[in-house]
């Protein structure tokens, strides 16, 4: 086992010295005077005692080497291997990457024995294995820090535990006896004990190597690098922890958020506030940061393209979920035989495993990933927005050490968090990024190939069906032009009943006026005309001072069709006895009913025109059906016995239209008797669409 370096951790942080071993300096001298016969009575170190004291460190590096890789095989098999009644998330974090470290370590180790066979060059050969492993000791063993204060939480919790706790430690004794009573701790601390000797190990060598000798400088620059590399794990310790405090997402309720506030804080925000605007009015210069602006704007379009794409996914389940709800083949098509059957069961078999299947892969394998790359964004969302609140307090920061020369703890702290925020950003931002995007791609990839595996699982069941199409002989281009063609048809029998439907008006509703409406109607009528008159279609109540509050079915004049700022949706009518605005889609032309002693010639002469004088009546109900003269403008073919076929223009149709039907009764001249869809049919009501 290795000698442990005199060292501490506070607050998490490796801080590390070392004392020069006395059994080494008492074994060096001893040595020395057997070969002189006499010690240094001057206290100079000639160069024989350098070279020994130079071998010794080299010793010692080689054989706490061996030592220390060997303590942590054990953890990393048998320890790790015996605490399996741990959750594996436990175990994720107590050993971290300690594997990543056995591999780097065991490499360094192996040219580190290789050096031995050329002792001349040994000491340079050193210096230049610890600059060539500088970058891959750093990448490993931060990422170890990092995860230790975790660990030692749960090392914490382990102690709440006595049953488990003297589980953990029996195993760890038993493998590892020297560990004594501190059990995992003792184990946990051993990689940071490490990283931190190696630039005291390299000091012990550079010490004991003459200043003219060539590996001199190699020495120092490796001993300054290894020193280098414990300073960047504590700084990359340090973004961490500013990482994991400010990317929380914490839900607050609106009393939770009062709650928080305090003089402190309000203190701050106003103060951030104010120095924002005093950027915003130009009276103090904003910190440009083209470097972080380009990261953010980049960062900002992954973070829309991934929220973009978990919307169109939603509207897509959702869309899958209506799909599956509907059922054509559960219904009677009332289609006898034939194709209809094997629709119906390719259907089932579709509705009951396939496309189940496919909503099931398709939330587990890009619905679930889309959301927790969602929710992975959102740390860096906040560390951004955080920034820039501590990006005001280091301006101000800056501008007060300007002015005054000095700043206060607080205002320090201030401006050292926001450097670590900012060189976080810096250094991983484009990092997360990368994998963001990596980790889309693969959903969209994902997700088309889901959609190829259904088209082709769909292709393979309908197999058997595919042969009793009509078409199914021809080619796909052919087949492409086939329904190109169909479908312009189509389009183009469908233009010419829009333009056959639109010269079929409607006939002019009449609804039946208020009581005792008739005095006011006429009135309405003597004075505007028939052409003014408008009713009401529904209950229009007034919001403003010059609204007006109707009831349905009462009769207005109008005298402007726009109010006093131009709007066509308001129009001014006169009631007869109150003016004011109501909404023009409530109103619809009032169209008189004559009364049949008008019908039969009496009349009164106005403006040189005959004016027919308004008799507004109840709509009566009818005793006996409606009928309708109309005229087919489709064939229709009957598709079974109470069924008629018609042909495209055959006229002296009548229709009767029972409610609540989508079939209407014919009979033509010839006396027959039969029922046609409704969906085909239009008559001069314009209710129906084949007929006219």
């Amino acid at each position: 086992m290795e000698e442990s370096p005199s060292f501490f951790v506070e607050d998490g942080y490796v801080r590390a010295w070392e004392l020069e071993p006395a059994d080494m300096t008492d074994h060096g001298d001893d040595e020395l005077s057997s070969r002189t016969g006499s010690p240094d009575k001057e206290g100079r170190v000639p160069e024989e005692r350098s070279l020994l004291h130079q071998s010794l460190a080299v010793r010692e590096l080689i054989d706490t080497e061996v030592s220390y890789l060997h303590v942590l095989q054990l953890c990393a098999s048998d320890i790790r291997s015996h605490l399996q009644q741990l959750p594996q998330g436990d175990l994720d974090v107590l050993f971290s990457n300690i594997d990543d470290i056995i591999k780097v370590n065991s490499k360094l180790l192996h040219d580190l024995q290789e050096t031995a066979a050329r002792e001349e060059e040994q000491v340079q050969l050193i210096g230049n294995l610890f600059l060539e492993f500088q970058e891959e000791l750093e990448q490993v063993y931060k990422v170890y820090c990092a995860s230790y204060e975790q660990a030692l939480l749960l090392v914490e919790a382990y102690r709440m535990e006595p049953r488990l706790q003297r589980e953990i430690q029996d195993t760890i004794e038993a493998v590892l006896p020297q560990a004594g009573s501190s059990g995992l701790s003792f184990l946990l601390v051993i990689p940071l004990q490490r990283i931190t000797k190696y630039p005291l190990l390299l000091q012990k060598i550079l010490e004991n190597t003459l200043p003219d000798a060539s590996a001199y400088p190699v020495l120092q620059r490796a001993t300054s690098a290894l020193q280098d590399v414990v300073t960047n794990i504590n700084e990359y310790k340090r973004r961490k922890e500013v990482a994991s405090k400010y990317t929380k997402v914490e839900h607050l309720s609106l009393r939770e958020r009062l709650a928080r506030i305090n003089v402190h804080t309000l203190s701050k925000k106003t103060t951030r506030l104010g120095q924002l605007l005093k950027q915003e009015a130009g009276l103090v210069p904003k910190t440009e940061d083209k470097e972080f602006d380009d990261l953010e704007e980049s960062f900002h379009w992954v973070s829309l393209c991934v929220t973009e794409l978990k919307n169109n996914v939603a509207a897509y389940l959702d869309n899958l979920e209506a799909f599956l709800r509907f059922r054509p083949q559960e219904y009677d098509l009332d289609i006898p035989g034939g194709p209809v059957v094997q629709y119906c069961y390719l259907a089932r078999d579709l509705q009951l495993q396939a496309f189940p299947e496919f909503k099931q892969r398709l939330e587990a394998l890009v619905w679930q990933p889309l959301c927790s790359l969602a929710k992975a964004l959102a740390g860096p969302q906040n560390l951004i927005k955080k920034r820039l609140d501590k990006l005001l307090d280091f301006e101000r920061v800056e501008e007060k050490l300007l002015e005054v020369g000095s700043m206060t703890y607080e205002e320090e702290a201030a401006r050292h968090m926001y450097e670590a925020l900012n060189s976080l950003l810096v250094a991983e931002l484009p990092q997360f990024k990368q994998l963001a995007v990596r980790w889309l791609g693969q959903i969209l990839c994902t997700f088309v190939t889901l959609q190829r595996d259904l088209a082709k699982q769909v292709l393979q069941r309908a197999e058997g069906s595919l042969a009793q199409l009509p078409h199914h002989h021809i080619s796909d281009p052919a087949f492409r032009k086939l329904v190109e063609d169909a479908l312009g048809q189509t389009s183009h029998q469908l233009h010419a009943f829009q333009e056959n439907f639109e010269k079929v008006l409607p006939p002019p509703t009449t609804q039946p006026l208020l009581p005792g409406a008739e005095h006011q109607v006429q009135a309405l009528l003597s004075r505007y005309g028939p052409g003014k008159l408008y009713q009401v279609t529904s209950n229009i109540s007034g919001s403003g001072t010059l609204d007006l509050t109707l009831p349905r079915g009462h009769v207005v004049a109008l005298l402007q069709d726009k109010d006093t700022k131009g709007n066509s949706s308001r129009w001014l009518v006169d009631t007869g006895g109150h003016r004011g605005y109501v909404p023009a889609g409530k109103l619809e032309l009032y169209h008189m009913v004559p009364r049949e002693e008008e019908l039969r010639g009496q009349a009164r002469p106005h403006r040189d025109s005959q004016r027919q004088t308004p008799e507004p009546t109840l709509a009566s109900v009818p005793s006996v059906p409606a009928v309708t003269q109309v005229v087919a403008v489709y064939p229709f073919v009957a598709r079974s016995s109470h069924e008629v076929s018609l042909q495209a223009g055959q006229q002296n149709l009548e229709i009767e239209a029972p409610q609540n039907s989508s079939c209407s009764r014919k009979t033509d001249r010839w006396g027959e008797f039969g029922e046609f869809a409704a969906a085909i049919g239009s008559s001069s009501l314009g209710c129906n669409l084949g007929l006219t």
